[in-house]
């Protein structure tokens, strides 16, 4: 057989090839939606959120994602949140709810097998719900000094760390949380020798030896959790490894990967 008649037969083996590399590599987010949420109660609102908001944003035109950005807890009853396929808490802070109704259609929201990602102080929102605690992963306790440290990879096999450098150093608040939801799967830690913190005997001490949980998944009553403690700084929102790694846990919790 020529070289001809081979790549006649061969033709529709590639042009398969072509359409589904291409249909892999454009893991299209086309007709997802998702909200991403701002409301801050009571307490110390970050600088953070315009851009933490534009970062998010840029990311899912980019997918072909549909979004929305509020900071109304009016947003949260059944039928507005049906729409949309994920809820990113993007630096909420305090009390996210007014009523708890709205707490319900957010809990229901979640057992219906929707995706959630939070990030940085989002998981200090909410901090007389236990059920939010165990939702997030853990909740907020207090962070060493804004410094430079190191963070570390645990799972470099996940789609929000397999950008990240095994160590990857950034300039940041070192969150520590608490109630720690042990059924997390950690996928960066904090190298708790990189950090200087005076109160760091008081907690977390040697609780996980000397890293810290930072960032983490999950599924919990059905729905995908995504969380990470990075993202204090609004320049950091524009990092491309930063934006890589927010890009992968969205993508996680929309199951696009």
């Amino acid at each position: 057989m020529n070289s001809f008649h081979l790549m006649k037969q061969l033709f529709p083996v590639f042009l398969l090839a072509i359409v589904l590399g291409h249909a892999c590599t454009n893991d299209s987010g086309a007709g997802k939606q998702i909200l991403i949420y701002t409301k801050n109660g009571e307490g110390y609102v970050h600088d953070n959120i315009a851009s933490s908001v534009k970062a998010l944003e840029k990311i899912c035109r980019e997918e072909g994602i549909t979004t929305t950005v509020s900071d109304d807890p009016g947003v949260f009853t059944a039928e507005s949140l049906s729409r949309f396929d994920a809820i990113v808490f993007s630096n909420t802070n305090n009390e996210g709810f007014d009523t708890d109704a709205q707490r319900r259609a957010f809990q229901e929201y979640i057992r219906s097998g929707k995706g959630f990602a939070a990030i940085h102080s989002a998981n200090a929102s909410e901090r007389q719900w236990p059920w939010y605690w165990a939702m997030v992963g853990g909740k907020f306790i207090r962070h060493a000094p804004y410094q430079e440290f190191d963070v570390l990879v645990t799972d470099p096999e996940h789609p929000s760390t397999e950008v990240v450098p095994a160590r990857w150093t950034v300039e940041d608040e070192c969150y520590y949380s608490y109630q720690l939801n042990p059924d997390i799967h950690v996928l960066l830690s904090a190298d708790l020798t990189t950090v200087e913190d005076k109160k760091m005997a008081e907690y977390p001490g040697e609780t996980f030896g000397k890293q810290f949980p930072l960032c983490w998944c999950h599924h919990f009553e059905g729905g995908r959790q995504w969380y990470t403690a990075l993202g204090h700084n609004p320049e950091f929102y524009t990092d491309p490894v930063f934006v890589a790694h927010l890009r992968g846990g969205l993508k996680w919790v929309l199951s696009m990967n």
